[in-house]
């Protein structure tokens, strides 16, 4: 059962221990008797549930889930592999290897937390320090089974730490209905955000009460209760201590980490194999081109369509910070290929190996989404505020006089623009029940010949772990 094997493997092999968030690379291996036996163990054990989540961005996992998939990304190079072919075509198995990392990442990440929560009250140390531990640990796995839950709907909910192969062995681990999952989620965030001090970290990577309450406010509103969502979110506002950043482009450049836009973000460092590969996945495979240092090659797995290009309003400032279809030629020629800017590190070495910190989650996000909740109240009129200081900053007017079903969709679009390339449209298209007409409407636009199915709209459970698990089942049509 490889679900359980994952947390046997943990009592086996023990805990990584870090420095500090960026410094990744274990120190040493100690036993269970060694460990969870002072304040310090249990901020090393933390750094280690979120370098785990870290994965999900590092080598772009989340964003071929919430951008290949849809109208905004397609791949652009000769010989993609059948995984991420089957990701930009909606068209996936059981054994596609994205779909298991995700799976794993999380759930691996969940049995990081509940190790930490299970051992932390015997432990005496100050109260605080200790409520911050625990605040942080529900937030870290409240956001992977936010994950797991959308895009698997039922999934393994346990809160157990295993100290023998026995103890796993006999657990349930059976997938949960959706509905007991997301109590699981808005139990911890809540939890967390009664635990976690007012003051705001300066460290961006670590979570916060502001972080705690964003998220919170994004699962009320993916289940549709608008009111909780509206409030909540607007505790955010009220905290005045975020802000839309001046400048757009810096946000996905180098030098962006913890802007004051910034609200949870991860963070990577260069030639220490702790970088990120955007500045591959993001630009051409073109061999001859001459936009990185030694005229390093990308490679097209995640580039923007031409509906996606297309998409911005003339005038609006975000295009350029985040498209291009200009590549310069080492012979000082340009070619046509359309490419992203955000999060490319320019400075890379290696391609895969950038610097650039990606934002989870940010205040423009804060701003739209409480928009959203308004419309959804009937609170359109407030709903065009919000929008309208997202639109001011990319330059353009602001939108008037538009009725509910209109402004549903230009919050569709602006949310379209604003976050391109960040891992939000599938899961903005879902919540919005909007999903298939949009993504197949572009099919048609392009004239493929396939769809998204109703079954297609979750992942399949990853065929590996219902081989070895026979308490999981699999996905309808699948």
């Amino acid at each position: 059962m490889k679900s359980k094997y994952f947390l046997i493997l943990l009592v086996v092999t023990g805990l990584t221990s870090c420095k500090k968030f960026l410094d990744l690379t274990p120190n040493s291996q100690m036993s269970d008797n060694e460990f969870y036996n002072n304040q310090n163990d249990f901020e090393r054990a933390l750094l280690g549930a979120y370098s785990n989540i870290r994965d999900l961005y590092s080598g772009s996992a989340i964003l071929y889930a919430a951008d290949l998939r849809t109208d905004n990304a397609e791949i652009n190079w000769s010989s993609p592999s059948t995984d991420e072919m089957q990701m930009e075509q909606n068209a996936l198995t059981s054994s596609n290897g994205y779909v298991n990392s995700i799976w794993n990442t999380c759930l691996k990440t969940i049995s990081k937390c509940n190790t930490i929560l299970n051992r932390i009250e015997g432990v005496d140390f100050a109260e605080a320090d200790k409520n911050k531990i625990i605040g942080e640990t529900k937030f870290l796995r409240a956001l992977s089974f936010f994950y797991m839950v959308q895009l698997f709907g039922e999934v393994p909910v346990t809160f157990e730490e295993f100290t023998n192969p026995e103890e796993i062995l006999a657990a349930d681990l059976t997938r949960k209905p959706v509905d007991e999952v997301y109590n699981v989620i808005i139990d911890d965030l809540t939890s967390a955000e009664s635990l976690l001090p007012a003051t705001l970290n300066s460290d961006k990577t670590r979570a916060s009460i502001g972080t705690v309450k964003t998220l919170l406010g994004k699962v009320y509103l993916t289940r549709g209760n608008y009111d909780l969502a509206a409030a909540k979110l607007k505790e955010v506002i009220d905290l005045g201590q975020y802000k839309l950043h001046d400048d757009y482009a810096s946000l996905f450049s180098l030098g962006n980490n913890n802007l004051d836009e910034s609200i949870f973000e991860i963070q990577f460092v260069s030639g220490k194999s702790l970088g990120n590969n955007y500045s591959a996945v993001f630009t051409p495979a073109i061999t001859s081109m001459a936009l990185f240092p030694g005229n390093a090659q990308g490679s097209g797995r995640i580039t923007p369509t031409l509906n996606m290009f297309n998409t911005y309003e003339t005038g609006d400032e975000r295009k350029a910070a985040s498209v291009n279809d200009s590549v310069p030629l080492i012979d000082g020629t340009k070619s046509y290929s359309r490419y992203a800017l955000k999060f490319v590190d320019w400075e890379a070495v290696s391609t895969s190996d950038g610097a650039v910190t990606f934002t989870v989650l940010r205040y423009a996000d804060v701003l739209l989404m409480h928009a959203e909740a308004l419309n959804n109240l009937d609170k359109t009129a407030e709903a065009l505020v919000e929008i309208n200081l997202v639109r001011q900053r990319a330059g353009l007017p602001g939108l008037t006089g538009l009725d509910k079903a209109a402004t549903a969709l230009a919050l569709e679009r602006e949310r379209r623009v604003e976050f391109m390339f960040e891992g939000h449209r599938w899961f903005d298209l879902l919540r919005t029940g909007r999903l298939r007409d949009v993504v197949n409407a572009y099919y048609v636009e392009r004239g493929l010949g396939f769809a998204i199915e109703p079954y297609e709209t979750l992942f399949p459970v990853p065929l590996s772990e219902i081989q070895l698990n026979s308490d999981l089942t699999q996905n309808e049509g699948y």
